[in-house]
C-alpha cells in the first residue's frame, strides 16, 4: 500500500514537472552562494588582502578589492558593474599595475575564455597573487549552453587537470551559434529535468581550479598546435 502511494505521488511529481506547476530557480545572480561554497573552501583568512579581477556584476563576496576591464556597458556581462566601498581598478587580466604577490588571494571567475592571450593572463595571475581561484566554463558546458556564441566572446576551451589548465582554441565551426534552450530552462521560473540537472551537477558544467604558488597551462591553436606552455 505505502509503496503504491509513494510511486503515484512520484508519478503526479513528474507530471508537475512536465506541466510546469513547481516553481523554479530563476536566473543565476550569485556564483559563490549558488554553488561555489557547496564546492569549495577558499580557506580565506581575516585580514587577507583579496582581489576579484574581472568583479563585474557579481563580485566575490570575500575580495578586498575589485577590478574590471569594463566600467561601461558591455555585452561581455549581463548586469550593471557593482561598485561599493571596496577599492576598485580598472585593468585587464593581462596587464596589471599590481606588485608583485599583492594579493593572498586572486579571484579570476569566467575570464579567461574571454581573453586574447591566456599565457599572459595566466602569467599575470601568478606573479601578483599568492593563490588564487580560477573558474571556468568546461567544454560540455560552453557546447550546451552556447554562451554569447554570437558574439565570439568566448575564444578557449578550457580544461582543468591537476595542477595544469589546458587551453584549447575554439574552431569556426564551433563558434556557431545553436540554441539558447538549456540556457533558458537553467534559468526559467518553472522547475524543470535542465533545471535539475544542472544544479546537481556545477562541477561538471564548471572549472574549479584552486592553486597554490604556481600552475601550469598549455596553449593549442585552433589546428591543435602546442603554442606556448609553463610548467613549474
Amino acid at each position: 500500500m505505502l509503496k503504491e502511494i509513494i510511486r503515484k505521488f512520484k508519478k503526479l511529481l513528474r507530471l508537475m514537472i512536465e506541466i510546469r506547476i513547481l516553481p523554479g530557480k530563476g536566473k543565476i545572480r550569485k556564483r559563490y552562494n549558488t554553488y561555489q561554497k557547496k564546492y569549495l573552501n577558499f580557506n580565506i583568512k581575516a585580514g587577507d588582502k583579496v582581489l576579484d579581477i574581472g568583479s563585474g556584476s557579481d563580485p566575490f563576496p570575500l575580495a578586498t578589492y575589485l577590478a574590471d576591464f569594463y566600467e561601461e556597458k558591455t555585452s561581455h556581462r549581463t548586469g550593471k558593474l557593482v561598485k561599493d566601498e571596496r577599492p576598485f581598478v580598472k585593468c585587464s587580466v593581462e596587464n596589471m599595475s599590481f606588485k608583485n604577490k599583492d594579493f593572498d588571494f586572486v579571484y579570476c571567475s569566467h575570464i579567461l575564455e574571454h581573453v586574447q592571450n591566456p599565457a599572459k593572463a595566466c602569467d599575470e595571475l601568478m606573479r601578483i597573487g599568492k593563490r588564487g581561484y580560477i573558474e571556468t566554463p568546461t567544454k560540455t558546458s560552453d557546447i550546451l549552453f552556447n554562451i554569447e556564441r554570437g558574439e565570439e566572446h568566448h575564444h578557449w576551451y578550457i580544461t582543468a587537470v591537476g595542477k595544469s589548465l589546458i587551453f584549447a582554441e575554439l574552431s569556426d565551426q564551433e563558434k556557431r551559434k545553436t540554441t539558447e534552450y538549456f540556457s533558458e530552462q537553467t534559468e526559467s521560473i518553472f522547475k524543470n529535468p535542465i533545471q535539475d540537472f544542472t544544479y546537481n551537477n556545477w562541477d561538471l558544467l564548471y572549472n574549479m581550479f584552486l592553486w597554490e604558488g604556481s600552475f601550469n597551462y598549455y596553449i593549442f591553436d585552433k589546428k591543435g598546435n602546442l603554442i606556448k606552455q609553463k610548467t613549474v
